[in-house]
């Protein structure tokens, strides 16, 4: 699992840079729950590991990226600047690591690997059929589950 995470704007802490506290991610899993919006572990446990473990503030520039485990506890504070912050986070997790909990998106399907010549071999480019990455066969209750993701508070 990772998290690689490119800044589009500078990253400052003026305007809520990503902060990262280095190792806890050897913590385990830790269970988050919703507060003010926002999913983060228990108060005493996060004041715990805050004292033990460094805080790396990450300023970046436009075209900076950073890597690190998705289990690393991860924050940035509100932008009290007149700058806006974007960044691009692409997260990364293995179709064996599946969710232990009922998720909003749908299991893992897995993408056959070809060879390299075989990109440059193939003359189907535009007819799709058997290249579904989701199936979408049950499109109506995919649907459904998106759209009453979180409205009861239990996902």
């Amino acid at each position: 699992m990772g998290t690689f995470f490119v800044a589009i704007d500078e990253c400052t802490v003026e305007n809520g840079c990503l902060q990262l506290l280095r190792g806890s991610h050897k913590c385990g899993r830790l269970d988050h729950t919703k507060d003010d919006g926002q999913f983060s572990p228990s108060n005493d446990r996060l004041e715990f590991l805050k004292k033990i473990l460094p805080l790396d503030v990450v300023e970046m520039k436009p075209g900076d990226a950073v890597f690190f485990h998705c289990n690393v506890l991860h924050m940035s504070e509100i932008n009290t600047s007149d700058k806006r912050r974007i960044g691009f986070p692409i997260c990364y997790n293995r179709a064996s690591n599946s969710p232990t909990k009922k998720h909003h998106h749908p299991p893992y399907s897995p993408i056959s690997k070809v060879a390299n010549e075989d990109l440059f071999n193939c003359t189907n480019i535009t007819d799709m059929t058997g290249k579904d990455f989701i199936d979408l066969s049950n499109a109506a209750k995919l649907k459904s589950q998106l759209t009453s993701f979180g409205q009861n508070g239990t996902n």
